[in-house]
């Protein structure tokens, strides 16, 4: 089962290799990892994705919460939440597909944020199935490069990780 945990921990060098190292010292996978800090500037925000059952998620957490740079640990799987992954696509855009390719951008509400003679950048924000879904939409032999920052996740409502 895939899981997003996000984590508060103090902001200064080597806490995220710290928490990188727990997975990769146990063996968990990281399907995507972002940090940044928080609007306290003391503390930054990194959301984990990775899968595995409820008891190694369980393990993963406990594991967490013991390093001393980990203020708070919630999985975000296990209530309502919110996640967004923002992708920067550029496509080959000549001749009758620049036409294409800013219809299939409207479509998925994505913004063309470079344009050249040959290209387009577009950039995405969404759930990683919408991302997935503009990617099979459009003609593989037009994309040159995609970056994608993985998921991001916050609790929905009143559920807030905050210390």
């Amino acid at each position: 089962m895939r899981h997003i945990i996000s984590l508060l921990m103090e902001n200064e060098a080597g806490a995220l290799s710290r928490v990188a190292g727990l997975f990769s010292s146990r063996a968990y996978n990281i399907e995507s990892l972002t940090v940044a800090p928080t609007e306290d500037p003391t503390l930054s925000r990194m959301t984990v994705v990775t899968t595995g059952s409820d008891d190694v998620v369980e393990q993963i957490t406990k594991q967490l919460n013991k390093l001393i740079e980990v203020v708070k640990v919630v999985d975000l799987s296990e209530g309502d939440h919110i996640e967004r992954e923002m992708m920067l696509i550029k496509l080959r855009a000549v001749g009758e597909d620049r036409q294409e390719i800013k219809r299939m951008a409207d479509i998925f509400r994505g913004r063309i944020i470079d344009v050249t003679d040959k290209s387009y950048t577009i950039e995405l924000t969404g759930t990683g199935s919408k991302l997935d879904a503009f990617l099979d939409g459009v003609n593989r032999s037009a994309i040159l490069e995609t970056v994608r920052t993985g998921a991001s996740g916050i609790g929905r409502g009143e559920r807030i990780l905050k210390v």
